[in-house]
């Protein structure tokens, strides 16, 4: 009875594997059939951060001693470049309005029918759009930083590297539960788009992405206590030694349990609302 019962698990979690490589082949092969397309669109998103650092540059006013708030011009330019790798893991475009859409046009039934989760196959499909942006990315995201190596620390110590890798990918995982929880509202409301302006007016902010938390955590002393903050902020502040090594492993800590909480929302949004699709026919 125990042989049979473990043997039986191993064909259901070789399956399942099975079933997960399929996803994210299948999603990067869809990813290259426009690649032209999808790599100028890659190429575009590095435009931000040229105005990030002449706009800084103007506001240093080429003051290589000038500190605002802790952060000189050069830590800026290190700062920004560090956040755009880190936004390159927790963006999630179009992930929230595509659950929305398969909510409206019925088409979610498929995973109602199918043996596939939906936020599994939403979750391989995601790991491959970003597999083909970092191969697009990878030549791009080298030359600013060897352009801008100047203005970049040194070196960190292997556990600082480690904890930022770490963060990184716990960011992907934050940004992808955000999103989808946004997209699976759409089971009670139909129309999610002022909630996802509203998500992206926030993110922007509370995340670091538009200016370092140090300069907002005055006026918003909870903004540490959000998840926005793993999305942006946190991964950089690690590289720029913002983060007391002696505090990494609670601030992980913190991280990986705001995935937890998130997993279970998500869990909760979607079992109720497939409950609630279902009563009322999609």
């Amino acid at each position: 009875m125990t042989t049979s019962t473990s043997y039986s698990f191993k064909e259901n979690v070789v399956a399942s594997a099975r079933v997960k490589w399929l996803i994210l082949k299948t999603a990067m092969e869809e990813r290259l059939v426009y690649r032209g397309d999808f790599a100028f669109a890659t190429l575009v998103r590095f435009l931000p951060i040229v105005t990030q650092i002449f706009l800084w540059n103007a506001i240093f006013a080429d003051d290589t001693d000038l500190v605002l708030n802790g952060y000189s011009y050069a830590n800026m330019v290190a700062y920004y470049l560090l956040v755009m790798i880190a936004r390159a893991f927790s963006s999630m475009p179009g992930l929230a309005n595509g659950i929305a859409l398969s909510v409206r046009d019925g088409s979610v039934r498929k995973y109602l029918i199918q043996p596939v989760d939906m936020l599994d196959y939403l979750f391989w499909h995601r790991i491959a759009h970003k597999l083909v942006y970092y191969a697009v990315a990878i030549g791009p995201f080298c030359l600013v930083f060897w352009l801008c190596r100047d203005y970049l620390p040194g070196w960190p110590e292997p556990k600082v590297t480690i904890a930022c890798i770490c963060s990184l990918f716990m960011a992907f995982l934050i940004g992808f539960l955000i999103e989808s929880l946004i997209g699976l509202i759409s089971f009670w409301f139909l129309e999610v788009s002022s909630l996802i302006f509203v998500y992206m007016m926030m993110n922007y902010f509370l995340s670091g992405h538009m200016i370092p938390l140090e300069w907002i955590s005055e006026w918003i002393p909870w903004v540490n206590y959000l998840p926005f903050k793993y999305l942006a902020y946190f991964p950089a502040a690690i590289l720029l030694g913002r983060i007391p090594p002696d505090t990494l492993v609670v601030e992980l800590t913190i991280q990986a349990s705001w995935i937890v909480v998130l997993l279970a929302a998500n869990r909760m949004a979607f079992h109720y609302g497939v409950r609630r699709y279902g009563a009322f026919g999609g």
